[in-house]
């Protein structure tokens, strides 16, 4: 992610403040710009940002913001709506009535709104069920506590509609499924960017010509998706899983491969864009006098090719994790890419590009299954290792 400021007085501010620390200017995110912005309050219920860009413009803040505090997007003041952009794709919010859920539903919203982040920023179909019945998105955020007779609330996804247990806003519940489920990475965030992966291959794949792309690849989705998971939690992944899959539950079943693999491409490029906003550089000097180097100097959400995105990211993450290490806490990326993991990344930026406006004629011409990408990508590899 970027980074931003507050206009008034130029203090670093982040995406999730609603006040400037420094001068205590109210902050508000734009939807159509992606900032946030300092602002002015006018009359009633009307700001003007003092982003430049902006000044013209007129808001409102978004009812989540103004009621419970639980966002920071604004709304056009001639817009009808009463919810944000990312707050109208909500269909659940959790019972407000009861201890912490309020909290519990703010860092609910604080991941969401990263993920819609990301969405937006690759120009990817961004459309609530209210709107697109068939096409669009919704999020519920439920609790066992709140449940219907006989329901079950599991985090997932069905045909656009993902449902988000708010148990998983709690630090210690979270962790604690992280350790029984044997998982490496485990955050609410990671939820959002996972179960929004099985709504992009509705959208993006089923039914459309990277079908057999995605089957060469991933494998044959039509292989029973119950029988696959029951197998999966019985007997665990395979004992090469590191060498084909990016996670352990990637294994399970080509469904979950990709969202898993969604997931990390919009890890990769979100964590590069904030290390790139931040001008760092890192430089591993080998023994034999050479060095990897990583200085992500473009915007990985707008770039053509793949290459230069994984050629910034093993160093960093290698950078990163040491840093981690240093502290006693566990890596911050605690994935080893294999070739073919790297390659699947490769699948899904292609056709994360064929959906934005900033397509590379050159990119679409890249055959990511064939021969030549396969050696390309073993010289990045053997590059990297030296």
């Amino acid at each position: 992610m970027r980074t931003f400021h507050c206009d008034n007085c130029r203090q670093p501010v982040y995406f999730e403040n609603t006040q400037c620390t420094h001068c205590g200017h109210m902050l508000g995110l734009l939807p159509e710009y992606l900032r946030v912005s300092a602002l002015r309050h006018l009359e009633g219920d009307v700001w003007q940002p003092l982003m430049p860009l902006a000044a013209r413009r007129r808001y409102r803040q978004c009812a989540n913001y103004r009621d419970h505090q639980v966002c920071n997007w604004m709304v056009p003041a001639e817009s009808p709506e009463t919810f944000c952009l990312a707050c109208r794709l909500n269909d659940v919010i959790p019972n407000l009535s009861r201890a912490g859920f309020r909290d519990q539903w703010f860092r609910l919203e604080r991941g969401k709104r990263r993920l819609l982040y990301s969405l937006i920023k690759l120009g990817l179909p961004v459309f609530s069920k209210h709107d697109e019945p068939h096409k669009g998105m919704a999020f519920a955020f439920k609790s066992q506590l709140d449940a219907e007779p006989g329901e079950q609330v599991m985090t997932g996804h069905a045909q656009g509609y993902i449902t988000i247990n708010i148990d998983e806003a709690d630090a210690a519940l979270r962790e604690r499924n992280r350790l029984d489920l044997q998982e490496r990475y485990r955050t609410v965030l990671g939820h959002f960017r996972h179960e929004i992966g099985h709504h992009y291959w509705d959208a993006l794949i089923a039914d459309s010509p990277s079908i057999d792309g995605f089957r060469e690849l991933f494998g044959d989705e039509r292989a029973d998706y119950a029988s696959a998971l029951d197998a999966h939690y019985a007997n665990g992944p395979p004992g090469d899983w590191q060498d084909r899959f990016i996670s352990a539950y990637a294994s399970s079943h080509p469904w979950e491969d990709w969202a898993e693999t969604w997931a990390h491409y919009l890890h990769i490029v979100d964590t590069l864009e904030t290390a790139g906003n931040f001008g760092l550089r890192v430089e591993h000097r080998l023994p034999d006098g050479g060095a990897r180097r990583a200085e992500p100097d473009f915007d990985p959400y707008r770039i053509a090719r793949f290459e230069p995105i994984i050629e910034h990211w093993l160093p960093l993450t290698f950078a990163f994790n040491s840093l981690n290490r240093s502290m006693g806490l566990q890596d911050l990326y605690p994935f080893v890419l294999s070739r073919t993991a790297i390659e699947k990344l490769a699948f899904v930026h292609r056709v994360v590009r064929a959906q934005g406006a900033y397509i590379d004629g050159y990119l679409a011409a890249q055959d990511f299954g064939g021969s030549g990408w396969r050696v390309r990508l073993d010289r990045w590899l053997e590059r990297l290792r030296r």
